[in-house]
């Protein structure tokens, strides 16, 4: 293993890019990761809400993870919602709560 951190560190000294490329593929893995695990959350929300008996509270865990959903998109510069709304058919009816939409 030493050998290894030597030649990475040898790299480093040469290509300093090198050392950086690493940290920044785990950064965007984990990006994705949280983002799928946002759209997961949703789409658990919404059957909850299309099955469950207690519909106001329903409706509030939907309402909640749409809208970390949507604010964890427009941090990695997703701004547009339309495509992702329809593709996980998400209710008008939580669009309205959030004031993503008017009457």
């Amino acid at each position: 293993m030493s050998d290894l951190r030597t030649s990475l560190d040898i790299i480093r000294m040469v290509r300093p890019e090198v050392g950086t490329a690493t940290i920044e593929h785990e950064i965007m893995a984990e990006k994705a990761n949280s983002l799928g695990a946002a759209e997961k959350r949703v789409i658990n929300a919404i059957a909850a809400l299309e099955t469950g008996e207690d519909r106001k509270a329903a409706l509030a865990e939907a309402r909640d993870a749409v809208w970390g959903y949507f604010v964890q998109r427009e941090l990695l510069g997703f701004e547009h919602h339309d495509e992702i709304i329809a593709d996980l058919k998400i209710p008008r009816q939580v669009l309205l709560t959030l004031g993503a939409i008017e009457e």
